[in-house]
């Protein structure tokens, strides 16, 4: 690596940055980022040859905030269960929105994965005979929810980023990668800034991958960390190039917390769906376990669609507590039973002052993770040669609704999948041209400069709590044509606005969220567009206006940007399911929730 200065201290001219040469950067150190690395060299890629770099300190990914656990058809409890029929349950709850092919990628690899991850040392819970154990989960017809009590998403990191440090992959920490650097439809590298000394990066990299999380942070009430899942992935991906698609789709979790007495600081975090898959059950303020009603069979096992909007109706129709929610109680287990299966949550609550062995939770609906992302072929590449996008930043995986404990199965399914692709494109002729990516990395950071120390009138973290507060209004469980159409005029006022924002040097707060402001923007009006050009309803994407699920709607509504930066939006069709899965979907297999009764 390198300095490069252009010299001059001209106006709008870049100032010195570090060059960083490298076969494959990969943007991201959650779980997807950690697999892909992991992949690259055990097919025999040379540990120097990679970079991940992640925007927070390593080992604090948001994987770690995936609690539930992971799915993958071992069959520990049934043996019946194989990996078509997950394939089933994953296009039932996508609402046959999904990529068939990709559902299968997952869907075959996940019992092998599950293996790999046990024979690396992660934790899992266990049965009396040693087994994997596994739960149920709402919408899965069989028990296949592989867990670690209920801190899955950090035992199975803490795995992979051991794996990656036994393999010497090295990794750079608190770096924001603001642009990707790709012309003549293929991908040269990436700009970013550290974030702990303001200095600016140029990576040249044949191959860039971006493992960067998704955007359900963009909504007031969200499952994330603030500065976490703001859209990054998704919209770099998109200013460099490449398609969108099934971003107006946004599962809401039916159960995150909510109430004063928890605080600000937990409003929206997440109850994870495995107190629900233990047997919790769901009251309004009057006493009524009211899953009767919308779900008899499945009760509060159905799927995160639909137990969110029984939670939201209860809630608008005035049976909700007097915080706004509704009561999520597991209470008739021991006390034993919650403390060995679920000890994060029982420990969370404790310290809150609430004792889950005798006292039910108040919980609400909160934006958990967005199905839509960048559009890939089936090794995780995008349409830019080069660059790929895996995990939370690739769409087709969940189509209309995630099916849950598939987001962990993603990240490691298609981390290996894309560094088997990878590892067999490098050859070592990378036919790069430095003179056209720096002069590209210079106007990048020109940009940046502009943005670091500007003097405006607004707070770009005020804006950007004003776009949360757009989406959740106009963009939220329910949608109706007139309020998307008003969101998108917020919209574009909020971009006027955001022009002229006040920003301290590339070390402060405020440029960290002015950067985040920007990429927050484009993402937010592609779910809005999205959500206004589908007038149906199907899985996550609720339209008052357009109830019915119309099978013409049965196709992607994919963005792209025009010559001219302009959001255009067009639909695709969906590929149709393999004959093993087709015929495990005639086989309508179906959990019978009252086994947990």
């Amino acid at each position: 690596m390198d300095s490069r200065d252009t010299a001059g201290g001209e106006p709008g001219v870049a100032r010195s940055y570090e060059t960083i040469e490298q076969s494959v950067l990969i943007v991201g150190a959650g779980a997807a980022g950690a697999r892909t690395a992991i992949e690259l060299v055990d097919q025999g890629i040379d540990p120097d040859d990679l970079l991940v770099l992640g925007k927070r300190g390593h080992g604090d990914a948001h994987t770690t905030w995936a609690r539930g656990g992971i799915n993958g058809a071992l069959g520990t409890h049934d043996p019946e269960d194989d990996w078509t029929i997950h394939a089933a349950d994953t296009l039932n709850e996508g609402h046959f929105l999904n990529d068939p092919a990709k559902v299968e990628t997952v869907t075959r690899r996940m019992p092998d994965l599950l293996r790999e991850l046990d024979d690396w040392g992660m934790a899992f819970s266990r049965t009396d005979d040693g087994e994997i154990d596994q739960r149920y989960f709402g919408a899965q017809s069989f028990r296949r929810t592989a867990f670690a009590g209920d801190h899955t998403g950090e035992s199975m990191l803490e795995t992979l980023i051991d794996q990656a440090q036994a393999r010497s992959i090295p990794y750079r920490e608190n770096v924001f990668v603001t642009r990707l650097i790709a012309s003549g439809g293929r991908i040269h590298g990436a700009v970013g800034v550290d974030l702990d000394t303001g200095e600016y990066l140029a990576i040249e990299a044949d191959v860039v991958v971006l493992a960067a999380g998704g955007y359900t942070s963009l909504y007031a009430r969200h499952s994330s960390r603030d500065d976490e899942n703001t859209g990054d992935g998704p919209a770099l991906a998109y200013q460099a190039g490449a398609t969108l698609a099934d971003v107006e789709f946004v599962q809401f979790h039916p159960t995150g917390m909510v109430g004063d007495r928890y605080g600000e600081e937990w409003d929206g975090r997440l109850v994870t769906e495995a107190v629900r898959g233990e047997g919790g059950r769901l009251y309004n303020a009057d006493g009524e376990r009211f899953m009767e009603r919308y779900s008899p069979d499945q009760m509060e096992l159905d799927a995160r669609d639909v137990v969110a909007r029984a939670i939201a109706k209860e809630i608008d129709e005035g049976r909700g507590t007097d915080a706004g929610g509704v009561r999520l109680d597991i209470s008739h287990r021991d006390r034993a039973f919650i403390q060995e299966r679920l000890p994060r949550m029982y420990e969370r609550f404790a310290e809150l002052g609430v004792d889950m062995a005798t006292d039910p939770v108040e919980v609400a609906p909160t934006a958990h993770y967005g199905m839509g992302g960048v559009v890939t072929d089936d090794s995780g590449e995008t349409e830019i040669d080069g660059l790929y996008a895996i995990g939370e930043t690739m769409a087709g995986v969940h189509g209309a609704n995630r099916l849950g404990g598939n987001s962990l199965a993603e990240t490691v399914a298609f981390g290996a999948v894309a560094g088997e692709a990878i590892a067999a494109r490098l050859d070592g002729d990378h036919g790069r041209d430095s003179t056209v990516f720096h002069d590209r990395v210079r106007h990048a950071i020109a940009a940046l400069e502009t943005v670091a120390d500007s003097d405006g009138v607004h707070d770009p973290q005020a804006l950007f709590d004003d776009l949360r507060a757009l989406l959740w209004e106009h963009a939220g469980i329910l949608r109706e044509g007139s309020d998307l159409a008003t969101g998108l005029d917020e919209l574009a006022a909020l971009r006027r606005r955001a022009t002229d924002v006040a920003v301290g040097d590339p070390t402060s707060r405020s440029f960290e969220f002015a950067l985040n402001l920007g990429f927050a923007l484009d993402v937010a009006e592609a779910i809005l567009r999205g959500a206004r050009q589908r007038t149906e309803s199907r899985g996550a994407h609720a339209r008052t206006d357009h109830p019915e699920t119309d099978p013409d709607w049965r196709r992607t509504v994919v963005v792209e940007r025009d010559s001219v930066g302009a959001m255009r939006l067009d639909t695709a069709p969906v590929g149709e399911p393999s004959d093993a899965i087709q015929t495990a979907l005639d086989a309508d297999y179906e959990l019978d929730y009252h086994q947990l009764e």
